[in-house]
C-alpha cells in the first residue's frame, strides 16, 4: 500500500472505532502514535525502540496546547457556565421569560428557546444547556399539555445554539485551527446566531399559530398579577444580561482579549450567584470540578487532534483530498456546496470535535484558491455543525435530552422533533451565503475589512 492509501486507511479505522464507543481524544491519540510510529520509522536512525520522531511530534504538539493563549478562554468561559448554571440562575431566566411571552402562541416554547440563546452567550456547553432545559423546561412543558415531539425539538435545538452564539467554545477551537482572530469570529457569529434564534422561534409561533392543541396556552390563574411579572422578569433578566453584555462588549470593543473577557465573565457570574444567595460551596466545588474535567477533555482533543492530523498529512491524506476536489474543476458555489454536504454527512456518525479538528483543515488550504472569505466560510461550518447534534444515528443532543425524559419519552420521538429544525439550520446556511453580509458586515465595522476582499 502507498502512504495516502495508509492515510485513507488510518481515517476509517478512526471513525470505525468511534462508532464502536472509544474516547474520541484518546482514540486520536493512539491512532496518530500507532500510524506516526510506521510513518517515521528510520532504521537507520534508531538506536533504540522509543526512538522515533513521532515521539518528539507528540510532546511538541502537548506543549502547544498548553501554551496557546487563545485557548486560556476555554476554562474560564466554562466556569462561567457552570457557576450560572449551578446556580439556579437560569431556572430563574427560564420563568420570567416564559410569563413574559404568555400571551403568545407556544409561549412556553419560546420562553425555551430564548433562555437557551440567553444561556449559550453565558456558556458554550451543548450537553449542559441540553440537559437543564430538559430538566427544567421539557417536565414543564409536558405537564402543560404539549406535543411530545415538539417539546422535544424546543430543548433539542435551542439547546445547541451554545456551538455557534458567542462566547462559543467551538468559535474558539476553530480560531486556533485555523488561525484566524477569535475577535473576528465572535463578531461575524453574532448575527447568524440570532437569526437562527429567530428563525427557531418563529416557527415555533407559526406552528403553535396553526395547530394549538401542539402548545396550549396557560390558564389565566395560573398567570400572576402583572406588576408581579414584571419585578419578576426585571431582576431575572436584567443582571444576566448585563453581564453578558460586558463580556462581549468588552470583546467586540477591543477592551479585552477572549480570555481578558472571559475571566471577567467568570468574576461575574460568581457576583451574580451571590447577589441571588443562591451559591453554596457544593455547587462551587461542583463548578470548579465540571470546568477542570470539561478543559482536560478539550486540551486532550487538540493533543491527540493535532498529532493524528500531522501524521495524516505527512502520509499525503490531506493532499489526495486536496487533488480529489480540485480535479473536479469546480467554481466558488461548487466548492462550498460540496464542502457543506460533505460536513453535513459527517455530522451522522460523529460529533463537532472530530469533524472540525480532523475534515475542516482539508478545506482551508482550498479557500483562497476558490476565492472564498475565511470568515464566511467558518460561519457556514459552524451552521452546519449544529446538524452534527441533532442528526441521528449519533444527535447528542437528543440522547442528552433522553438521559433526564420521562422514560416513557421514545427516542425515536424526539429524533422526529428533530427534523424540522434541520432544514431550518440549513435554510439559514442559504440565507448566510446570498446575503454575507450577515456574517461579515460586524466584523468588517469593527475591526475593518480584510485585505483579500
Amino acid at each position: 500500500m502507498t502512504d495516502p492509501q495508509i492515510a485513507i486507511l488510518m481515517l476509517g479505522l478512526f471513525i470505525f472505532m468511534v462508532l464502536l464507543g472509544f474516547p474520541i481524544a484518546f482514540t486520536l491519540l493512539a491512532m496518530g502514535l500507532a500510524f506516526g510510529y510506521y510513518a517515521y520509522y528510520d532504521p537507520l536512525r534508531m538506536d533504540t525502540v522509543f526512538d522515533n520522531r513521532i515521539f518528539d511530534l507528540t510532546v511538541q504538539n502537548t506543549f502547544s496546547v498548553m501554551s496557546n493563549d487563545v485557548l486560556v478562554a476555554i476554562p474560564l468561559f466554562l466556569f462561567m457556565g457552570y457557576i450560572v448554571e449551578r446556580a439556579n440562575i437560569v431556572n430563574r431566566l427560564f420563568f420570567s421569560l416564559q410569563l413574559a411571552a404568555r400571551h403568545l402562541p407556544g409561549s412556553m416554547a419560546v420562553a425555551a428557546l430564548a433562555t437557551c440563546a440567553i444561556f449559550a452567550t453565558a456558556t458554550g456547553i451543548i450537553g449542559a444547556v441540553v440537559t437543564l432545559m430538559g430538566m427544567l423546561a421539557f417536565p414543564a412543558m409536558l405537564k402543560a399539555g404539549y406535543d411530545q415531539r415538539f417539546a422535544s425539538g424546543v430543548i433539542c435545538a435551542g439547546g445547541c445554539l451554545g456551538i455557534l452564539i458567542p462566547p462559543s467554545i467551538m468559535l474558539i477551537v476553530y480560531a486556533a485551527i485555523a488561525e484566524l482572530s477569535p475577535l473576528r469570529l465572535y463578531a461575524a457569529a453574532m448575527f447568524p446566531g440570532l437569526l437562527l434564534a429567530g428563525f427557531y422561534m418563529l416557527y415555533v409561533i407559526v406552528r403553535a399559530a396553526l395547530n394549538p392543541s401542539l402548545a396550549p396556552k396557560p390558564r389565566e390563574e395560573d398567570v400572576p398579577p402583572a406588576g408581579k411579572i414584571i419585578l419578576q422578569v426585571l431582576t431575572s433578566v436584567i443582571p444576566l444580561a448585563l453581564l453578558i453584555l460586558s463580556v462581549l462588549g468588552c470583546i467586540l470593543f477591543g477592551l479585552a482579549t477572549p480570555a481578558e473577557a472571559a475571566g471577567v465573565g467568570a468574576m461575574g457570574g460568581l457576583l451574580l450567584a451571590l447577589v441571588y444567595r443562591s451559591l453554596t460551596w457544593e455547587r462551587f466545588k461542583e463548578s470548579v470540578y465540571l470546568t477542570a474535567k470539561t478543559s482536560a477533555m478539550v486540551c486532550w482533543l487538540f493533543v491527540g487532534s493535532w498529532t493524528f492530523a500531522s501524521v495524516f498529512s505527512y502520509l499525503g491524506g490531506h493532499a489526495l483530498i486536496e487533488h480529489w476536489i480540485l480535479s473536479l474543476s469546480l467554481g466558488t458555489v461548487g466548492f462550498l456546496i460540496l464542502a457543506q454536504v460533505i460536513i453535513f454527512l459527517l455530522g451522522w456518525p460523529l460529533e463537532w470535535t472530530e469533524i472540525l479538528i480532523i475534515f475542516v483543515p482539508i478545506f482551508l488550504p482550498m479557500l483562497d484558491t476558490f476565492n472564498v472569505n475565511p470568515y464566511l466560510f467558518a460561519m457556514l461550518i459552524a451552521l452546519n455543525l449544529q446538524t452534527s447534534f441533532l442528526t441521528p444515528p449519533m444527535a447528542m443532543s437528543a440522547y442528552y435530552l433522553k438521559g433526564v425524559a420521562p422514560s416513557y419519552i421514545q427516542l425515536v420521538d424526539i429524533f422526529r422533533g428533530i427534523m424540522p429544525y434541520l432544514a431550518i439550520v440549513i435554510f439559514t446556511m442559504v440565507i448566510i451565503y446570498i446575503f454575507p453580509e450577515v456574517a461579515l458586515w460586524l466584523p468588517d465595522y469593527f475591526f475593518g475589512e480584510l485585505p483579500s476582499q
